[in-house]
């Protein structure tokens, strides 16, 4: 059927107002889109620290990472009680606070982060200490073969081969994707090494130990692969 001048001219502004109503709409979901994603992340963080099952680590976060405890509770740390400890084969043992550690020379990777549960986020900055030069300071006797992390939830634990601790690529990380790391990522100070799946970057790093031989850290004592390297890793690099 035919449509008159008036039935036009009526349905026009209609029209214009509904597409003007879902244009709003839309905007306003995008606006709120950031704040509703870190409300959801600090939900899933907050709620890991108390979640001895491990189900929130399977919900849903489209940030991408996931948010993983091996305790019931960890302790916080900031720059005011935070230390981190080198000892072991070592001839100068040495604790730095987070303020020192921040005075030192800063060393900037991104890559990819793997879990091997299957998420990834990619090119994600993390910027740190070469671990390598920490172990250079404090001068790694000819004994000294690997390097074991140990951590202040007080179960957390990882090993490296000195050769791997060594890597350009494997930090003392102090920041993530540009901020502070947080509590729930790790925070203050986690290890990072980029070339392996994510499980071998130790959070709430505490200490570092050289030894003589590589000590399987907690993973590793419940199946994972010592040497936790991806698929498409230069492990030969320096």
């Amino acid at each position: 059927m035919a449509v008159g001048p008036d039935q036009d001219r009526e349905g026009a502004p209609m029209g214009r107002r509904a597409l003007l109503g879902m244009l709003a709409t839309g905007a306003a979901g995008l606006a709120a889109a950031p704040y509703l994603q870190r409300g959801w992340e600090g939900f899933l963080a907050s709620a890991s620290q108390v979640d001895a099952t491990g189900i929130t680590g399977l919900l849903p976060n489209p940030g991408g990472f996931r948010y993983y405890s091996v305790v019931g509770s960890v302790p916080r740390k900031d720059e005011t009680n935070y230390t981190l400890r080198i000892d072991g084969l070592v001839d100068r043992p040495t604790t730095y606070s987070l303020p020192q550690l921040r005075d030192l020379p800063q060393s900037r990777v991104v890559h990819d982060v793997v879990c091997t549960d299957g998420w990834r986020v990619n090119k994600t900055p993390f910027t740190g200490v070469k671990l390598a030069d920490l172990l250079d300071a404090a001068g790694v006797r000819s004994e000294g073969k690997a390097v074991r992390f140990t951590c202040f939830d007080g179960a957390y634990t990882e090993s490296l081969t000195l050769e791997q601790a060594r890597r350009s690529d494997v930090l003392i990380a102090l920041t993530l994707q540009d901020k502070p790391i947080s509590h729930a990522q790790g925070g203050p100070v986690r290890l990072y090494v980029a070339p392996m799946y994510f499980y071998k970057s130790a959070k709430w790093l505490s200490g570092i130990s050289v030894t003589d031989k590589v000590v399987p850290g907690y993973w590793e004592e419940r199946g994972y692969a010592v040497d936790g390297w991806l698929d498409d890793a230069d492990r030969h690099a320096a």
